[in-house]
């Protein structure tokens, strides 16, 4: 491939580890030794914290790999490890690879399918899962599973009367580790030792985007040295806390609630329930904090609602001080000092809104937060940050280990990603497209050269991300390269640009936005039930459903305020400015996983959505002013129904260059 430009180190650090500590379970066994009573993870159950210490975490680690060792597990066996984020998960991934095995994490609201290609295509041998939900899949599945011979539950609930003989609780596996322990002592840190930097560490599975999934195969070497890089970068030290929330199947969970916390020795707190999870935040006040941009907005919806609710004054002086505030930053991410009188006023602020609020969310003692997955919108990005609130923007993938580029404090910018981490190296084809080279690197997917041949060339990542690098090496990732294509008339056409654009808005959950060969651009939008429900309350709009109040037409129009937002912001773009929106509809049901029109990391998966509502796409292109639609849903329990709908198409305001073209 050919490169034109270039950032990052020219030299790379070197990639070596001490042989005593280069996988997992020898930096665990370190940790236990260094800070034996340091808190390592904790866990809200019932609604009491529990707390473990690394100690305790090499002990029950210890117990479950030698359970599997009384079971027969053999080097280079496969663990599924599926459920919501559990201490017993973690020590259950850490106790597979002390035996030399390979945890292959899943998302846990996977249904049976998804599940069931996974485990076959990973050869799974063994599985350590969370509950009853999951041991349910896992049963229903296990015929098309041969190599599947062993699952382990933690939570008993609900499985008092299962007879399988290949099922077990994890207290009688661990009950089986100490018996198997009396028996071989030694075992288990005879087993550690063997293992090396080079080994393989775990496959996480990709989002599957475009197709079925791909097993990335990362080694105990790119993880460990992807983590140590960041850390030292970004100053995390063994005093911080994070939360983990999101799924451990996610490489980036993988990296910030597992490596890092191996490698740097901080704590890892899991909340009582992904519902519970804002209000548990508040109570760990973590240090060090991720979540994708959906959270971001997710939690700012909710605090505009409340302060929409307040009493006139008060939201008044809120509102005032929250102007003030993200005047004061934008100011500061210009290098700009703040007048004086808007300084004064913010340190008042800071009494009266910016701290209060912070303590309310939760985030007082955060030093460093992240955001990524998608762009976030710079009203989003300003309000957190003029909060006082470090919120920095990263990119990675599940192929880099995680992490490509962190903005650095003191040099952040609204529209890029940051520069590249040490060891990394990203240079921009003349395609336009962004490779990448680092220690991260992963080996290959497993068991598909061909998709390795096609991402992986001369140590080179292809990422699949249209991209640029500023005079100050920064990254900005424009859309993805495969998905950037033209209007009929020639117009560069960027519709993940767009969509993100229309996704600032709290009003709008999702968007896909078409326009490749076509005249002009059109969008389908789900409105966020959640922002939208509580703006047609207080204006007393009555529904009964997400599709009822989806074609209502004052919510058309609230929406159309929106559109027309982006497009009055797309004049300003240039070569975009013919993008602009001139079509929309709001769909009749949410974008699901479940309905394979989005992965389980929620990106739109856009072929599958163009082919599955074509008419409606069409219908957008057409004169007509509406479409009766009949689409198949995919309930919770796994039940498939209809939903027939009839949904209004509404038209925009284009605005400026748009119109004249």
């Amino acid at each position: 491939m050919t490169r034109a430009t270039t950032a990052g180190a020219s030299v790379r650090p070197a990639d070596s580890l001490d042989p005593a500590q280069d996988t997992f379970p020898k930096l665990v066994v370190d940790n236990a030794t260094r800070l034996a009573d340091k808190v390592a993870i904790r866990e809200k159950h019932l609604g009491i914290w529990q707390a473990h210490s690394w100690s305790q975490y090499l002990a029950e680690s210890r117990l479950i790999a030698l359970g599997l060792a009384a079971l027969g597990f053999a080097r280079g066996d496969r663990t599924a490890v599926i459920g919501d984020n559990r201490p017993p998960l973690y020590w259950a991934m850490l106790a597979t690879q002390a035996l030399g095995g390979v945890p292959v994490p899943l998302y846990q609201d996977s249904i049976e399918k998804e599940m069931q290609f996974i485990l076959d295509h990973a050869e799974a041998r063994f599985a350590v899962v969370e509950d009853q939900e999951q041991v349910d899949k896992l049963l229903h599945v296990r015929a098309e599973c041969p190599r599947l011979e062993y699952i382990v539950y933690e939570d008993p609930r609900g499985l008092r009367h299962y007879q399988e003989p290949f099922l077990l609780s994890l207290a009688e596996l661990k009950e089986r580790g100490a018996k198997f322990a009396t028996d071989n002592p030694g075992w288990f840190e005879a087993e550690v030792a063997k293992g090396a930097g080079d080994d393989l560490a775990v496959i996480c599975y990709t989002s599957g985007t475009t197709g079925q999934p791909k097993g990335a195969m990362l080694s105990h070497r790119n993880l460990i040295v992807t983590a140590r890089n960041a850390i030292e970068r970004e100053g995390l030290r063994e005093s911080d806390e994070v939360v983990a929330y999101l799924p451990m199947a996610w490489v980036g969970d993988h990296m910030f609630s597992f490596s890092q916390s191996v490698v740097a020795g901080f704590g890892t707190n899991c909340p009582e329930s992904a519902a519970t999870v804002l209000s548990d935040l508040k109570e760990i006040g973590p240090t060090y904090f991720f979540a994708p941009p959906r959270i971001w907005e997710n939690i700012l919806t909710a605090v505009m609602i409340r302060v929409d609710d307040a009493w006139a004054p008060k939201r008044a002086m809120i509102r005032y001080f929250l102007d003030l505030a993200r005047r004061t930053e934008r100011a500061r991410l210009a290098h700009r000092v703040p007048a004086l009188a808007d300084r004064l006023l913010y340190a008042l602020g800071r009494v009266l809104v910016y701290g209060p609020l912070r303590d309310n969310l939760g985030m007082r003692r955060i030093r460093v937060a992240y955001t990524a997955g998608e762009a976030i919108g710079p009203e989003l990005f300003e309000f957190y940050r003029s909060l006082g609130i470090n919120v920095k923007q990263l990119y990675g993938m599940t192929e880099s280990s995680a992490l490509i580029c962190i903005q650095k404090d003191g040099d952040v910018k609204l529209d890029t990603v940051g520069t590249p981490l040490p060891g990394v190296e990203v240079c921009i084809t003349e395609s336009g497209e962004v490779i990448v080279r680092s220690p991260g690197v992963f080996l290959g997917y497993y068991k598909n050269p061909e998709a390795t041949q096609q991402t992986l060339e001369d140590g080179w990542i292809r990422t699949g991300d249209a991209g640029v690098l500023d005079r100050d090496g920064h990254l900005k990732i424009i859309d993805r390269a495969r998905d950037v294509g033209r209007l009929s008339d020639g117009t560069l056409f960027a519709p993940k640009y767009l969509e993100n654009k229309v996704k600032f808005s709290p009003f709008v959950k999702e968007a896909v936005c078409v326009g490749d060969g076509r005249p002009h651009v059109v969008a389908l939008l789900n409105i966020d039930l959640a922002a939208v429900g509580n703006w047609a309350e207080r204006r007393n709009i009555a529904y009964t459903s997400y599709a009822d109040l989806a074609q209502k037409a004052e919510v058309y129009d609230l929406v159309r305020h929106e559109v027309n937002r982006v497009n009055r912001s797309l004049v300003e773009e240039g070569d975009l400015a013919g993008t602009q929106i001139r079509k929309f509809l709001l769909l009749h049901k949410e974008l699901d996983a479940d309905d394979q029109e989005m992965t389980r990391t929620r990106k739109v998966r856009r072929g599958f959505v163009a082919q599955k509502y074509a008419p409606l796409i069409e219908g957008l292109y057409s004169g007509v002013d509406h479409v009766n639609v009949e689409a198949q849903v995919t309930y919770e329990d796994g039940r498939v129904g209809m939903v027939r709908a009839d949904i209004r198409i509404a038209e925009a305001e284009v605005a400026g260059a748009g119109a004249a073209r």
